[in-house]
């Protein structure tokens, strides 16, 4: 386990995570705090409400993207079936070769 320290709006926060997470969560701390800055300073919001707003912002961010996504996927063209047929009915045709191959070498085959 190790533990990372991010600066969010102004305050230290220590997080634990895995190791070799570090990074990784260093990235998303600095994520959240740049979406509070970006938000400027709303009057009257404490720090908690402050932070659920930027992680709202985030959440629709992620959602929009998410959406984005599978519409993309949605309208990309089915990919060639005869490509994914190829190296089966490849391996169909080996099969068969070889119990043909089979049938041939018996005994009391004319």
């Amino acid at each position: 386990m190790s533990n990372v320290t991010l600066a969010i709006g102004g305050r230290h926060y220590t997080v634990a995570c895995a190791e070799g997470e570090e990074s990784h969560v260093t990235r998303l701390g600095q994520m959240i705090a740049e979406k509070l800055s970006g938000m400027g300073n709303a009057v009257g919001q404490n720090e908690a409400r402050q932070l659920l707003f930027a992680s709202l912002l985030l959440a629709d961010e992620l959602h929009e993207a998410r959406a984005a996504s599978s519409a993309s996927e949605a309208a990309a063209p089915p990919a060639d079936p005869s490509e994914d047929l190829a190296p089966l009915l490849e391996r169909i045709a080996d099969r068969i070769e070889n119990l043909a191959e089979q049938l041939e070498t018996m005994p009391g085959t004319p």
